[in-house]
């Protein structure tokens, strides 16, 4: 599957999270994500786009230590809430075509707050390779879209 049609698959099926997503489809959406914030990222930094910026200093036994946050943007942040679902979805039915169940995702993202491990565990999960054929979870995904 291309990169184009990729995110296009995953935009058309938004919060779709029955069936199945190739590899290459989560990859491609992901690397898409990872670009367009990267973008916005810098944008909003370049514009001063940012809620709750602040600067202060924390006095440690003799040493004044300067505390400066750029707070967060707006842009970034507003296609984070906008890209939630379908990353959400993208995630469980890639975990689908591995025969896992989609609940794994909540188990990794508990564990991504509690100490962190949860990181590599959905890293190792969406690398897994596809069940070949019909699974629990429908057919295979579509090569392209």
């Amino acid at each position: 599957m291309s990169f184009s049609n990729s995110v296009k698959h995953v935009f058309t099926n938004y919060a779709t999270f029955r069936g199945r997503a190739s590899r290459s489809e989560f990859w491609w959406f992901q690397l898409f994500v990872f670009i367009v914030g990267l973008i916005l990222v810098v944008i909003d930094s370049a514009t001063g786009l940012t809620v709750g910026a602040s600067s202060e200093e924390y006095l440690i036994g003799d040493t004044v230590i300067p505390v400066v946050s750029s707070g967060v943007g707006v842009l970034s942040t507003i296609f984070s809430l906008a890209i939630l679902i379908p990353s959400l979805a993208v995630g469980v039915r890639r975990l689908h075509d591995s025969d896992k169940s989609g609940w794994l995702l909540l188990l990794g993202y508990v564990l991504i707050c509690a100490c962190g491990i949860g990181l590599i565990l959905l890293i190792v999960l969406y690398l897994l390779k596809s069940t070949p054929g019909d699974n629990k979870y429908g057919p295979p995904a579509p090569v392209s879209a």
